[in-house]
């Protein structure tokens, strides 16, 4: 036997083994931004992935902390909700917060985030919501992006001063912990998770790594304490939730704040929900004494005009299970040679371009060489389909000048053939509708009386089949509509 044969054989280095550290995918090599998620800078790596397939077939069984019961003998007791007080967020989660659960609220800077819990940790404290008798608990806010001084300046503004509100200025984890163990709250309040670092996790505060350390141990503290949490997040450029996707998983609730700054209307918007509803919205308002709730915000986004105005027609928009009675205005600029100008706010462009080409293509109006200008009253977005029709009878009513009548919704969706395609939740629409005083409206074949049960009483229901004969409609109404005036 040769000598060099009988040497041992060096062993072979370990492969490095790749890892996302935001979704977990693992790519062949090393790469800039991460195939699956998006991410960028995520990759890692992350060696001993062969040990651990070996230490997980050397687990061993032990004993359980608690035996499994059968699930009938197990109280719900300890994960009812509590109401928070604040009657709209109160909608978004399902009837309150429960002990234990954790909030991700998200939204951009300036939006009224921190206003909103400063008056959610008021109320937690003052026991606003809970039947006579019942104990009130503490609520702890822990600031890691303004001293206790400043937080306490706009609570003193917003009348949120209690003496079982407690207020802490903290970046570091372990302090966190520390308050946690003095004040035993009811409710915890992170403003925001991306200032908190965690000791002992690489990366800098805010980081991926560091935000999925910190939300997790928080998690699991929340869970073992029965302490209700809220953490604020960071939103990205696009709107969405700052940090690793992961992040969204290990919470029990995601809220996103949504608002224009040039606007007073907030919206709170569920998007994952283990305790209720998760296509929830709550409507706020801000002003100078803070924020409040708008239980009926249907006012906002509707205009009373003193006599009839041409280019306006009245909508019902559904945001989640809310039907928000919205006006719809459109505007015929002067005729311009080459291409003219399609100005929306609030609105899809895309949608008023497919509606302006149908306009043109199956009725009287000619847009090809008009500015058309459309919008929505109040500051609230509409993307549904639903407000296709009212969008075409106030660009119809605007270009033939005709004022349509003040007591007429529209709602459907309009086809590229000129139909009125079915919508959901007609019903509702159509209630909301007619508690603000609206007496006519126009809805999709299928979707009046006879289809949908019983309108609501006092109002005329018609079915029209295509945008023509919706204009023709509307125009015939409104001129009668003029001539009973006169």
């Amino acid at each position: 036997m040769n000598e060099r044969s009988a040497k041992p054989r060096a062993a072979r280095p370990a492969r490095a083994a790749y890892e996302c550290d935001a979704c977990g995918h693992r790519p062949p090599k090393w790469v800039g931004r991460c195939p699956e998620c998006g991410e960028w800078g995520s990759i890692i790596d992350s060696t001993g992935g062969a040990g651990m397939s070996a230490s997980l077939r050397s687990v061993t069984a032990r004993a359980p902390l608690e035996p499994a019961r059968p699930i009938a003998t197990i109280s719900a007791e300890p994960a009812r909700f509590r109401p928070t007080g604040v009657a709209e967020l109160d909608r978004v989660l399902g009837g309150g917060l429960v002990p234990g659960a954790v909030v991700l609220l998200a939204g951009e800077p300036g939006v009224g985030k921190s206003t909103l819990l400063l008056d959610v940790a008021q109320q937690w404290a003052a026991g606003s919501g809970l039947p006579s008798g019942s104990p009130a608990s503490t609520c702890l806010v822990i600031s890691g992006e303004e001293s206790t001084s400043q937080v306490r300046l706009r609570a003193e503004r917003l009348g949120a001063l209690h003496e079982r509100l407690y207020l802490a200025a903290e970046t570091d984890l372990e302090a966190v912990l520390g308050h946690l163990d003095a004040v035993k709250p009811g409710l915890l309040i992170i403003d925001s998770v991306q200032t908190i670092s965690a000791p002992g996790t690489d990366g800098v505060a805010g980081g991926v790594t560091q935000v999925r350390a910190v939300t997790a141990a928080l998690v699991s503290i929340a869970k073992d304490r029965g302490i209700a949490t809220i953490l604020v997040g960071h939103v990205t450029k696009d709107g969405q939730v700052a940090g690793p996707r992961v992040l969204e998983h290990l919470v029990d609730v995601v809220l996103q704040f949504e608002g224009d700054k040039h606007s007073s209307l907030r919206m709170v918007r569920g998007l994952k929900n283990r305790f209720g509803a998760a296509d929830e919205v709550g409507c706020f308002e801000m002003h100078e004494g803070g924020i409040s709730s708008l239980p009926d915000p249907s006012g906002l986004f509707l205009t009373r005009y003193a006599e009839p105005t041409p280019g306006a027609c009245v909508t019902v928009a559904m945001e989640g299970r809310r039907a928000l009675v919205t006006e719809v205005q459109a505007l015929i600029g002067a005729q311009v040679a080459g291409s003219p100008r399609r100005t929306v706010s609030g609105l899809d462009a895309a949608r008023l371009a497919m509606v302006l080409a149908v306009l043109q293509g199956r009725t009287e109006a000619r847009l090809h060489d008009r500015e058309v200008f459309a919008a929505t009253v109040g500051g609230i977005r509409v993307v549904e389909p639903a407000v296709d029709l009212a969008m075409a009878l106030a660009v119809a009513s605007a270009r033939h000048n005709l004022p349509l009548a003040a007591d007429l919704v529209a709602i459907g969706e309009v086809g590229l053939t000129g139909e009125v395609r079915r919508v959901g939740a007609v019903p509702r629409r159509l209630a909301e509708a007619a508690r603000l005083g609206f007496r006519q409206a126009l809805v999709p074949f299928g979707c009046g009386p006879a289809a949908e049960g019983s309108a609501p009483s006092g109002m005329l229901v018609r079915e029209v089949g295509d945008v023509r004969s919706a204009v023709r409609w509307a125009a015939h109404v409104s001129a009668e509509a003029a001539s009973g005036e006169q």
